[in-house]
């Protein structure tokens, strides 16, 4: 079991001073940065988090931006399709929850890009609900104080291990963020800081640190992936609020012409850009009256 007592001690001196985490912040506002926060290191996020919430600090003011204006907003967060279903998040809230994020984790679940994750850490963080919130830091912590193992894949039994070690009172809701934070700054994946480590019982210490048995997970690379090229298009799109030729479209990257027009058709397939009736390129909504859905022009 994990000491409640220790971790909170701990994390009332030792948290991060989030934006995200101040009185104050609405549900909205937490939903916005779990989105943001996806594979997406905190110091990159919490500028444009902070720059998005001052512009659109609800589901209704989200929702009436255009797709474009919300894809600019985004910027250089990467996984721009995250962008188009947060808009799309905003736009039921509106519509169907008054304007109020729903603290219920079914009713979460039903909302466009919420998954199991953010759901939970929405009813969580946001309303103070006692449910398992389970990410990779938390994942981490668990399977070695409880389990003694240096890591864990995912499985099917995550969210009842950390149920388990929930209080069963008030505390829950604050146990659940510092447990995540202690695996974000303290039981780190590479290099644990186990000497600051504030709790005094760990399965995986007293078993002498054994070595991770999962196989070693390969590094994501970005330079010269699709991802890459997709992201050159985009600030391409992102520069100019009207139309572009494809000549300036392909301009954005000269190494792989065939690996450019697949990065372009991928866009175009996700909704995040649009081609015209006249082959002309555009961020969603900014195309006017576009030509066949998903069908690349050359």
């Amino acid at each position: 079991m994990v000491d409640a007592g220790e971790l909170l001690k701990w994390y009332s001196h030792a948290q991060r001073d989030l934006p995200w985490r101040q009185p104050g912040v609405s549900a909205w506002q937490i939903l916005v940065s779990e989105f943001m926060l996806q594979q997406t290191p905190v110091v990159r996020v919490e500028p444009i988090w902070r720059d998005w919430v001052a512009r659109w600090p609800t589901p209704s003011a989200t929702a009436a931006a255009s797709a474009a204006d919300v894809l600019r907003a985004w910027g250089k967060l990467g996984y721009p399709r995250r962008a188009k279903r947060l808009h799309e998040c905003a736009t039921v809230i509106a519509a169907e929850h008054g304007d109020v994020v729903p603290d219920d984790v079914d009713a979460l679940l039903a909302l466009p890009g919420v998954g199991t994750y953010t759901s939970r850490a929405i009813a969580c963080f946001a309303y103070g609900k006692r449910v398992p919130v389970v990410d990779t830091n938390v994942r981490r912590v668990v399977a070695r104080v409880v389990h003694g193992r240096a890591d864990s894949p995912a499985s099917v039994r995550d969210l009842a291990d950390v149920d388990a070690i929930l209080p069963n009172d008030e505390r829950a809701p604050g146990f659940s963020i510092a447990l995540m934070e202690l695996g974000a700054i303290v039981c780190t994946a590479r290099s644990p800081k186990c000497g600051v480590c504030p709790l005094s019982i760990c399965a995986w210490r007293s078993a002498g640190f054994p070595p991770s048995t999962e196989p070693a997970r390969r590094v994501q690379k970005f330079a010269g992936t699709d991802r890459q090229v997709r992201g050159r298009l985009l600030d391409v799109l992102r520069a100019d609020a009207a139309p572009v030729t494809r000549a300036q479209l392909d301009v954005a990257w000269l190494t792989d012409p065939a690996q450019r027009d697949r990065a372009l058709d991928s866009l175009l397939s996700d909704g995040l850009v649009e081609q015209t009736a006249d082959g002309l390129f555009a961020l969603s909504g900014e195309g006017g009256e576009a030509g066949p859905s998903n069908v690349l022009v050359n």
